[in-house]
């Protein structure tokens, strides 16, 4: 996609010449009718939800067309239209998928099909005017991790959300969904483990120079972040969503291997509001790869264990000793096997659009992991630590993830040259 160069607020989607497929523009037929804010009193009942797809690349082929056609198999979605900047690259994505209307202008792609749901399958930097775009449109929007660079633009997309059944925009944080969190974090909420203890958090990946030489990658004003944002993202939103609210952190972050501007290893000490003490690992510099949570309590130690996705067998449950066999066996049942994925959160994406309800890694649920991130960020470059609540409008990293800090910002020269184009592609992390 291209990106908006408007001001916040009042951004344009796109800003190239559009291009239909050949079956040309919705027509009344089936559009449905417009009330208020282009969708109707009822909008889903009925019908099946009309999506839109912006972005060509391989998160689009490979995680949120496949999620859209299992539904569309079950009745509950069609695809109508793909956007992407490339107009090759939306025409053979469409003509593979079967998708009827290909694009290379958002806005008109909104205002011809106006589809009930929008997915983003963009680089974080494109993600802010392209949401903001799609919900004054009356869409829905399932936006790719990380959502936005900064809690400026986080804000800036939630004041645009309707006040009252939508439209919302979620984030496409998986990891949540699925029988293995779903089943953990009840144990949790119930008590059934004891109190959480002792916490630890991973993403211990590797990423070599060939990863970093795609333009857009390291780079703050594009990445948004290294790998706090970019990959340990997923593993800390889960934490989050199993143990609830953080209320302090204390990190370090390091360029230790690869020459970009963001880190590319941090570490921190997590505070969380019931008590718990954790350590989060990110890291792109680590043969071994994995993907980690573990939650001491009081009664069990519970570990996930897996690298970009799991299921029911990924998850270990160890009782602490003279806790009743029952207890156990009940811990360790996790019922059918729903592995964490795309489908899996789209399709509680759907049931809530059905019933008008704010879906689940959207709002304050979505924004927390994104804080979490942010004040790691500002903890490491300020040798501080930095408290639940404390960055808002006037710190220099609510509108920056680097702050400004020497070291770290970006530095502007005519050494740099000018800025690298962004393609419309978003991969898999």
């Amino acid at each position: 996609m291209s990106t908006p160069r408007n001001a916040p607020g009042t951004e344009k989607a796109a800003a190239t010449r559009p291009e239909t497929a050949a079956n040309g523009p919705a027509t009344s037929a089936n559009v449905p009718e417009a009330a208020t804010g282009g969708r109707p009193a009822a909008p889903f009942e009925g019908r099946r939800i009309r999506a839109a797809i912006i972005g060509a690349g391989a998160i689009a082929r490979g995680s949120h067309l496949p999620a859209l056609a299992a539904l569309a198999d079950e009745g509950e979605t069609e695809i109508v239209a793909a956007v992407d900047i490339d107009g090759d690259a939306v025409k053979a994505l469409c003509a593979d998928a079967g998708i009827p209307h290909a694009y290379t202008d958002l806005d008109r792609m909104l205002e011809e099909q106006r589809p009930d749901l929008v997915t983003i399958c963009t680089p974080p930097t494109l993600h802010r005017a392209q949401t903001v775009a799609a919900l004054r449109a009356g869409a829905w929007v399932w936006c790719e991790k990380p959502p936005v660079p900064t809690l400026a633009d986080f804000d800036a997309i939630e004041a645009e959300e309707g006040l009252d059944g939508g439209p919302y925009a979620s984030i496409v944080f998986q990891h949540r969904f699925g029988s293995g969190a779903r089943h953990v974090k009840r144990l949790i909420a119930e008590g059934a483990m004891g109190r959480p203890l002792v916490v630890h958090c991973q993403t211990t990946w590797y990423r070599d120079t060939a990863y970093y030489a795609v333009p857009w990658r390291g780079r703050w004003e594009t990445e948004g972040g290294g790998p706090a944002m970019g990959h340990g993202i997923h593993q800390m939103d889960l934490l989050l969503d199993l143990l609830g609210p953080w209320s302090e952190v204390r990190a370090m972050a390091g360029r230790l291997v690869h020459d970009v501007e963001t880190e590319d290893v941090s570490t921190a000490l997590v505070r969380f509001a019931n008590g718990a003490l954790g350590t989060v690992v990110n890291s792109v510099l680590s043969p071994d790869e994995v993907s980690r949570i573990r939650i001491d309590c009081e009664r069990a130690t519970v570990e996930l264990t897996h690298l970009y996705g799991h299921s029911n067998e990924h998850w270990r449950i160890t009782p602490a000793p003279g806790v009743p066999e029952a207890d156990v066996a009940a811990w360790r049942d996790f019922g059918a096997d729903v592995p964490s994925s795309h489908l899996a959160q789209l399709r509680e994406l759907v049931a809530s659009m059905r019933v008008g309800e704010r879906p689940r890694s959207s709002g304050a649920d979505g924004r927390t992991s994104l804080e979490l991130i942010t004040a790691l960020y500002k903890s490491a470059f300020t040798d501080t630590t930095v408290r639940a609540g404390d960055i808002g409008p006037g710190d220099s990293y609510y509108d920056a993830l680097h702050g400004g800090a020497p070291g770290w910002a970006p530095v502007t020269s005519e050494a740099t040259g000018p800025s690298v184009s962004v393609s419309g592609e978003e991969v898999p992390a």
